[in-house]
């Protein structure tokens, strides 16, 4: 039977990066093997996540730094692995999951190697020393690549411009795919307006992820502090290495009873339904996954205009896009949506049919066109 290999970088159980390609292989009667660093994973997870999914799951030692030492032991497991499995394709994420599965492929001669790229490190408005190291690393390995699959369309228009090995296509899907039907269903019902003494009528933000500079939240504390107004609330749902600072942010400013910090949360789909307004101010994103599944829950979106968010906002019909250093820009945005519920509906509106184009279906025929035009040219 034919067998592929799926490598990832950290795993703790199995996720939607995998879940639409694991599908598309029973599909295609295709043995599907994962190789990831199972480290952080609950005991008994693996052999839970192998018999739901039916899939062979082999632990590697990869580090997300592409220069950790480990990833020297991981890329002599990964080729021990293709070798003792006859592995006949890999299909690999991530870059340094990229770097290791495209070399091991190459010294194994695997008949095809598809790399997916979540998000480039070298983007518009990118570091330079990301241009500096990543870019061309990923130019050369282009050489060794049959298919490269994107996630957005700044990626796709860049891989486009690189030497795949002969034959070898760029292709462009979209996302990891969410279900957009379960947002839809009923959900258990939160009370967080009561618990945080948020009126009805007051206008409810949120966002979810991590509190890291990247993210960039601050940006949307300095937005309320400029207006200056009591009718709107901003909650964070999640931790991370600036959850001090921004506090003390908020604090500074005066606005620290309307913040608040949730913490991790398990259940944001239900916050969703509570809140107004899904804020995104990202200085990077490949393609959001959070903020997909905000525009599931019908939320109207203020995002930075970046790669990424660029795919799934629609400027003024289903939110707005501001640079991520633009208070005033972000500001602006807000006090339309408080002052205007009428076009806080039209948004929602706008958003729940414009998702449908990333729902997890459209995502797995995507796929499985890939798979069959890849695969068959063997």
């Amino acid at each position: 039977m034919t067998k592929l290999l799926f490598i990832s970088n950290i795993s703790n159980r199995v996720t939607s990066f995998a879940i639409a390609s694991i599908t598309v292989a029973h599909k295609l009667k295709i043995d599907f093997y994962q190789a990831a660093n199972w480290s952080d994973a609950k005991e008994g997870q693996i052999e839970k996540d192998q018999v739901e999914y039916d899939i062979k799951i082999n632990h590697v030692d990869i580090s997300r730094s592409p220069f950790s030492k480990s990833n020297i032991k991981a890329y002599k497991q990964i080729v021990e692995l293709i070798e003792k499995e006859n592995i006949d394709y890999i299909h690999c994420n991530t870059p340094v999951g990229g770097l290791l599965g495209r070399l091991a492929g190459k010294k194994c001669k695997v008949k095809k190697v598809i790399y997916q790229a979540h998000g480039f490190h070298f983007y518009d408005g990118a570091p330079k020393k990301n241009w500096m190291i990543y870019y061309p690393i990923e130019k050369l390995l282009a050489h060794k690549t049959d298919a490269i699959i994107t996630i957005n369309q700044e990626d796709f228009e860049r891989a486009k411009k690189f030497r795949l090995k002969k034959g070898g296509r760029v292709y462009y899907v979209h996302g990891v795919g969410i279900d957009v039907s379960a947002f839809g269903k009923e959900l258990p019902s939160s009370d967080i307006r009561k618990e945080l003494g948020i009126g009805s009528n007051e206008l409810l933000l949120i966002s979810a992820g991590e509190l890291n500079a990247n993210k960039n939240n601050r940006v949307i504390i300095e937005a309320m502090a400029k207006l200056n107004d009591s009718r709107i609330h901003y909650v964070l749902c999640g931790v991370g290495p600036l959850d001090a600072e921004l506090k003390k942010l908020a604090e500074d400013k005066g606005i620290a009873g309307n913040v608040h910090f949730l913490g991790y949360r398990t259940d944001v789909f239900s916050l969703y339904r509570e809140a107004d307004v899904y804020v995104m101010p990202s200085f990077r994103e490949g393609l959001s996954r959070s903020m997909m599944e905000a525009m599931a829950s019908g939320l109207p979106c203020v995002a930075s205009k970046i790669r990424g968010n660029v795919d799934l906002i629609d400027e003024r019909l289903g939110g707005y896009l501001c640079s991520p250093s633009d208070t005033d820009g972000f500001a602006s945005a807000i006090k339309m949506l408080v002052c205007d519920a009428e076009l806080r509906q039209k948004m929602k509106e706008y958003n729940l049919e414009k998702i449908k184009e990333y729902d997890v279906s459209v995502v797995e025929r995507e796929i499985e066109e890939i798979y069959r035009e890849v695969f068959s040219e063997t």
